[in-house]
Parts: C-alpha cells; structure tokens; sequence
C-alpha cells in the first residue's frame, strides 16, 4: 500500500496581520500558519496573542495551525497559556524543538497536534526520539537556523547534502512511527518560481507531505509542481481501467509491467487530478 498523502501547502501569516489570513485561503494555500514566533518583535507578542484570538472568535473564520515560540524561549510559557484560551486552532508548531518531552509537553497543554521544528544540531541528532513524541504531527525543520547552527554554507551543494541526510531521516522515522510524511522547510526565494518549482519537485519525489512556504507568491508555482502531468494521469487511468477489466494481479500497460504497487500509485496520482 502507498502510505503517502496528497501534499499540503502550510503558508505562514504573521500574528500581527491578520487581515492576511483571507487571503493566504484565497491564493491557494491548504493550510495557514499564524506565526508567533520570527516574524513578530519581542514588544509586539502580547498584541499578536490578542490578534489571533479576536481572528479566531469569529464565527466565519476557518481554523488555523499556530507557531509558538520554543520550549527555550522567554515567551514560551505565555504562548502556551494563550492557545489554551483560544478555540479554531487546528495544530501548533513548535519552533526551534529539540527534545521529545518539549513536543508530549505541549500536547499535554493543549490537546492539539504538533509540528516540530528542527532547527538546530541537537534536534537533527534526536530525530529518532522526537519521532515517537506523544501527540506529534509531523517533522519539519528550518533551513537558516540549522545551517547557521551547523556552520553550514546556505545555498550550496554542500547544504543540500547535509538536508538530504535530514530528509531522509525524517521520512524513515515519519514512517516507522506512523506520523505524517514530513513538511519540507521554507524557501527564502519568494520570488523566483523557477526554483520553487524545481524543489517543490524534488521533495514530492522524495516523499514528504508538504512545503512551508513565506510568501502567497510562492503558492502558485508550488502548485504547479505537484499536480500530476497529463501523461501521469492518462497512464493511471489506463492502469485502473485494465485491472477492473483483466482482474488480474500483473498486466501489462503500454509496455510496462503492472502489479500492486503501481496501482496503488496510480489511484493516488488520480486523487489528485
């Protein structure tokens, strides 16, 4: 059976811009992250907290995932103690985590499903034990940060060997501990939708779940990655057409050997089409 969902675009709008969460539904997000965390000055935290929850109180508001500050971070504790006033949040995600205990600790006070953030050596290296907290989403990891913590040149050959050892340890624990196929890290480049095309690609062939993505710019070409090409989705119904006519468990399509993997490929390409 092909364990993979079909890939969401998460695409962050800062807590103290609220007004901008219409319009990340709008250009084609699947989900919106209010963030609390970067994108909001130290000063400005409280006024974000209160900005969510005014969002949130309205009836004809979609639920939203929300991204806290760390378990290390001053601001923390009073994040956590304002999500539990807060209804409509659909999930948190949990900056900068590092130990398992972090991510069961704030399913424990909130009852809700966690991202967790990978964004330094420590978290890369307990991967393993992240992987099996209690009331754990998905994994996903930030690009600048982990690069800055491991000394790491962003943007060259040499990061993208070290993320493609994450990448893959991710997807192995993600599997192994029956989470969601993990979340693929922002792209700075908002801009350029040539190379958010082309890594939107790379980790849909690799397996992850979805994109974080910064910018509503960004959602287009993403989208454009994911769907399924015409040849992909001719060839799927050509699969499933012949496997309701021969009944049999190996045929032949345009050449190519059929059996239950590429069927169960075949009906996944086609939910998406």
């Amino acid at each position: 059976m092909l364990h993979r969902p079909i890939p969401k675009i998460f695409l962050f709008v800062p807590a103290t811009r609220t007004e901008r969460i219409a319009k990340a539904f709008a250009c084609g997000a699947d989900e919106v992250i209010v963030d609390w965390e970067d994108t909001v000055a130290p000063e400005d935290k409280a006024a974000a907290r209160a900005a969510t929850a005014d969002y949130c109180s309205r009836d004809d508001t979609p639920e939203v995932w929300v991204r806290i500050n760390g378990a290390h971070s001053p601001f923390h504790a009073e994040d956590v103690a304002a999500v539990k006033g807060i209804g409509k949040i659909k999930g948190l995600v949990l900056a900068k985590t590092v130990r398992a205990e972090e991510v069961s600790a704030l399913y424990r006070a909130c009852g809700l499903p966690v991202m967790a953030g990978i964004e330094s050596a420590q978290g890369m290296a307990d991967i393993a034990q992240l992987a099996r907290s209690d009331g754990l989403f998905a994994l996903t990891y930030g690009c600048l940060d982990l690069a800055n913590d491991l000394g790491v040149t962003f943007g060259t050959a040499a990061a993208q060997t070290v993320f493609d050892r994450l990448r893959t340890d991710m997807l192995l624990h993600s599997r192994i501990n029956g989470l969601h196929a993990p979340i693929e890290t922002t792209l700075p480049d908002f801009n350029d939708d040539e190379a958010n095309r082309r890594a939107a690609e790379y980790w849909r062939d690799m397996g992850f779940g979805g994109v974080l993505c910064i910018h509503p710019k960004q959602v287009a070409a993403v989208k454009t990655a994911l769907r399924p090409s015409e040849n992909e989705i001719a060839f799927a119904r050509k699969v499933l057409e012949e496997a309701e006519r021969s009944g049999e468990a190996v045929f032949q399509v345009d050449g190519q050997m059929v059996d239950a993997p590429v069927i169960e490929r075949a009906k996944w390409i086609l939910r998406q089409s």
